[in-house]
């Protein structure tokens, strides 16, 4: 089952893109763990050398947004075909101290960051001879500090010329179509210089997040803190630095989400045979996190899923939170979303509760929805529409 509700479903709406094609950035400075984080992610064989910028174009891959509910309803159904939920994520090549003033691979970087939705932001919390930190030592605090003064440096230099071409427009050329977005940019700009505030952690009105979504500055992105431990310290879920990063992240970012794993031995467990694994995890005491990172990725760029289910085909289809039913008929087909007529929806957690769709019905939990119901994660949806001759259902059975 997904995680429960946590501090980044608790956020403010989301500045950026719009849509399902959404994704995660892997964030960090170089030699802190990140490719082999995308490697056990994504099962990939991208290159971990022991050099800064390994990874020097960004990679992308699909991952697997793994759900009990969604296996229960292929065993359920005995489908023709199956399709599940995929995060997308990108590994981002090393981000140095002075890449905003061009250092490293500097702003290249930065323009691959500009690109995703969200990011995770590996730290490391480990000692390695073999692996060189490239400020010396290892010091997660202060590498937090370093990737989100790049950041902020970053949108402040954006700013300066965004704010001086909007200025022009509305103080001089009178544009009060641009006096909004050119207000909104002046309070960011003061937020960012004298607080030193993300976006992300502000409340903005409507009309400010139109206009904040023609930047999509760089510290409006909500952000994942990830801390890569030796295998001997996840297991023990002890490690001297720990305490240091959560008081960085409550002072510098509140609410976001921490998760500790470990490279070490997420990429032990992905060349194990299944039982040989399962032994392993009971006799560490412990398990894996990375269905819990995804996951909790995927509810960082405010995504969730409903499924169709039947004979032919069970699938999750990814929609935004707040997608109301039309829209979501509209992922399936645009005809569906045109000629809308209904949704009968019902929870995916009462079917597995009683077993099926007749029993659901008898106990009241199947409902027909109209235009304005808010599709909720894990709904199981029939939608009916007009196709220009007559009454059709939009369920893959």
């Amino acid at each position: 089952m997904p995680p429960k509700k946590n501090a980044v479903e608790e956020r403010p709406p989301l500045i950026g893109r719009l849509g399902t094609n959404l994704k995660m950035g892997i964030l960090g400075l170089p030699n802190v763990g990140k490719s082999t984080f995308f490697n056990v992610l994504t099962k990939s064989a991208i290159p971990a050398e022991n050099f800064p910028f390994c990874t020097i174009d960004p990679n992308e891959a699909r991952v697997l947004v793994a759900d009990t509910r969604f296996d229960w309803l292929v065993e359920h159904y005995k489908p023709a075909s199956k399709v599940p939920a995929f995060l997308n994520v990108t590994d981002i090549a090393g981000l140095v101290k002075g890449a905003s003033e061009g250092q490293g691979l500097g702003n290249a970087f930065l323009s691959h960051v500009s690109a995703c939705d969200a990011l995770f932001h590996l730290c490391r919390a480990f000692d390695d001879e073999d692996v060189i930190h490239v400020e010396g030592d290892v010091n997660p605090a202060r590498d937090l500090d370093i990737i989100a003064n790049e950041l902020l440096q970053k949108d402040l230099q954006y700013l300066e010329g965004a704010v001086k071409k909007l200025q022009t427009l509305v103080e001089r050329a009178n544009d009060k179509t641009k006096k909004v977005e050119y207000d909104t940019l002046k309070k960011v700009q003061t937020l960012l210089t004298e607080e030193k505030k993300p976006l992300r952690l502000v409340h903005w009105n409507e009309k400010e997040i139109e206009a904040l979504n023609k930047h999509l500055l760089l510290t409006s992105k909500p952000i994942v803190y990830l801390v890569n431990l030796t295998e001997k310290d996840y297991i023990r879920k002890k490690n001297k630095w720990l305490p240091k990063i959560k008081e960085w992240i409550d002072k510098n970012d509140p609410g976001a989400v921490l998760i500790p794993f470990s490279g070490v031995f997420e990429s032990k467990l992905i060349d194990m045979p299944d039982d040989e694994r399962a032994k392993f995890l009971k006799e560490s005491e412990t398990t894996s996190n990375l269905d819990k990172i995804v996951h909790t990725g995927y509810k960082a760029l405010q995504l969730e899923y409903f499924f169709t289910a039947g004979h032919d085909e069970v699938k999750a289809w990814t929609i935004q939170c707040g997608t109301k039913a039309p829209q979501a008929a509209g992922r399936i087909h645009t005809d569906f979303e045109k000629g809308f007529i209904m949704a009968e929806v019902f929870k995916v957690a009462d079917l597995i509760e009683l077993g099926d769709e007749n029993k659901v019905k008898a106990g009241g939990k199947y409902r027909q929805q109209g235009k304005t119901y808010v599709v909720e994660d894990g709904d199981v949806i029939l939608f009916k529409f007009n196709a220009g001759a007559g009454l059709t259902a939009g369920k893959k059975k």
